[in-house]
């Protein structure tokens, strides 16, 4: 047998060998990507794979070959993402209002792979997982300028789900109108309260009247059915598009670092490693300096409190309930006893989500 012929048969076996590893390799992957569908996690995990890569490369024996093998982990990884797409084309993904409105826009960079189901309101979106019916909803949870949703922390506190991500979307609001109008012809803007909100400067420059509607893309809906060009929604641009609207002027929020954190609710909590992050509720007993003594435990068990939010507790009269987003492992041993020593002052705690940290696009 010549040496051609050797290293020919030293290849037939290696990659007879990589074909039964491929399979088995893939296997797992599937695993993965029904873990991740069932946790509302995205496919995507660029932390997880450049701890891989380095790993792997730091183990292999032969150095001139690394930038190769490299390659060669890039190439899988992304066949394997791939393959998880493929198999999370079922996946279902809930949001409130239409095709279009920001929550869309959220669900989609989310998630891009899966099939986004609009519905008419928050509880909506929260509840068609909750039944089963949409795997994983994408739901606003804060605005950088117009502060907390609250009707979302309502749905956390009250309801069943786990947040196991968070991610920051930025926000560019456009002052849309029918084909032909000017914007001097403008007397009223539609959209949603927090659309309003954040675009509160600009109105009061232009003094247009308002009307509050349930989402910024139903807002634009309303505009392009209503045949009246001296009306305009504030919305997104895509929304625009879909209600056959024009843009008069573009972001009229006024801040280009507005942007818009959206949790995604599943029913089961998931497996993050190196979670840094958490969510928790909870309501302190009626007695004098029990809200104090629960921050005191949060921070003499080592964890860092990012916010610390009140709610009524609109089923329990006159009472609330505070939200807390911490820095820390909750799942740890001090997060075991945190939780243990807030039992001594709080009626009730709540642990609503656990992530690693917030992931932000951009632009």
């Amino acid at each position: 047998m010549t040496e051609l012929e050797k290293a020919r048969q030293i290849i037939d076996e290696a990659d007879a060998r990589m074909a039964e590893l491929f399979v088995k390799r893939m296997e797992a992957v599937k695993i993965i990507a029904r873990y991740k569908t069932e946790k509302g996690l995205r496919i995507e995990d660029p932390e997880r794979e450049a701890a891989v890569i380095e790993k792997n490369a730091a183990a292999l024996s032969a150095a001139d070959l690394r930038d190769w093998y490299v390659g060669f982990l890039k190439s899988n990884m992304e066949i394997s993402k791939s393959y998880q797409r493929r198999l999370r084309d079922g996946m279902r993904v809930a949001f409130s209002g239409v095709t279009g409105a920001f929550a869309d826009i959220a669900a989609a960079r989310i998630f891009p792979e899966a099939t986004r189901v609009p519905c008419r309101d928050f509880k909506a979106a929260y509840e068609s997982v909750a039944a089963g019916e949409c795997d994983v909803c994408v739901l606003p949870v804060e605005n950088s300028q117009n502060g907390d949703v609250g009707q979302v922390m309502d749905l956390a506190f009250f309801g069943d789900l786990f947040i196991n991500g968070v991610y920051s979307v930025p926000v560019v609001h456009n002052l849309l109108a029918l084909p032909g109008a000017t914007l001097d012809g403008i007397k009223k803007v539609v959209s949603h309260p927090q659309a309003l909100g954040q675009c509160a400067a600009y109105i009061h420059e232009h003094g247009f009247e308002t009307l509050e509607v349930v989402n910024t893309a139903v807002a634009a809906k309303t505009v392009g059915e209503s045949g009246d060009k001296t009306v305009a929604a504030i919305a997104s641009e895509e929304a625009g598009r879909q209600f056959g609207l024009v843009r008069l002027e573009g972001r009229i929020n006024g801040d280009d670092v507005n942007s818009t954190r959206f949790a995604v609710f599943s029913r089961t909590k998931a497996e993050t490693r190196d979670a840094g992050r958490f969510i928790m509720l909870f309501t302190v007993n009626n007695e004098a300096g029990s809200l104090s003594r629960a921050i005191e435990m949060i921070g003499k068990n080592g964890f860092n409190m990012r916010a610390l939010k009140s709610r009524p507790a609109k089923e329990l009269i006159w009472s609330y309930y505070f939200f807390v987003e911490g820095e820390g492992d909750i799942d740890s041993a001090a997060g075991k006893k945190m939780l243990l020593d807030l039992s001594s002052c709080c009626n009730s705690v709540k642990v609503v989500g656990r992530y690693a940290k917030d992931v932000e696009f951009r632009g």
